[in-house]
């Protein structure tokens, strides 16, 4: 039997966080759904390895999470946070910090265009980032993570800063491009019917344990 993605066994964090067993598989998109401050996004930092558990372990392909250095973690799990982080400078330069930072070849010029005609950000790559709304900041760190090629991406809301077509849109753009390269996604939304409809596995997460979906 092949190893999951990720596994949680006997995992705490204070005690805000319980979750005594949770597997979730590769190549799949899953979705932690439920109320606000209920520990979803807390899972997400666990995976990236940005936060650590009190009790229990993380494995990772079943190698505890503990013994892998973060930086090449980070490099296999990219994690996009509900905060968008947008450097001043040119969208061009901001599309490039990830790149440069894993010193993977730099892409082309017409790569960098598809990758936000990709998240309908339509802008100059040589515009600046300061005039940038809340949620074409959101759409460039999606692009930016795109142009990475992760196997994995941590998706904290998505969504949260966009209206609620364009949100559904790129979800449903982002989850069919990186189905079509055989990547996994895990993602936080506040939106069931999101999750409901483009999701492999929907699990509920509530009052930092799961239940329902």
């Amino acid at each position: 039997m092949n190893e999951p993605l990720f596994k949680l066994d006997d995992v705490r964090v204070h005690d805000f966080l319980y979750i005594p067993y949770l597997v979730l598989e590769p190549i799949k998109t899953t979705t932690l759904v439920g109320e606000s401050g209920g520990g979803k996004t807390t899972i997400l930092r666990l995976l990236n390895k940005m936060n650590s558990p009190t009790q229990g372990t993380v494995y990772y392909q079943g190698t505890d999470l503990k013994t892998i250095d973060p930086v090449t973690h980070r490099r296999n799990v990219v994690m996009l946070s509900q905060s968008p982080v947008v450097f001043d400078g040119t969208i061009r330069e901001n599309l490039l910090v990830g790149i440069r930072f894993q010193e993977k070849p730099i892409p082309s010029d017409e790569q960098l265009r598809l990758s936000l005609a990709q998240v309908s950000l339509k802008k100059s790559l040589d515009g600046p980032t300061k005039t940038l709304s809340g949620g074409e900041k959101q759409r460039l760190s999606l692009a930016r993570i795109l142009l990475l090629d992760p196997p994995v991406f941590l998706l904290d809301e998505p969504s949260s800063a966009l209206d609620d077509i364009t949100g559904e849109m790129i979800i449903q753009m982002l989850i069919s491009c990186v189905r079509d390269r055989k990547k996994t996604i895990i993602m936080v939304t506040h939106s069931r019917k999101l999750a409901e409809t483009y999701s492999d596995e929907v699990i509920g997460i509530s009052n930092g344990k799961r239940g329902n979906q």
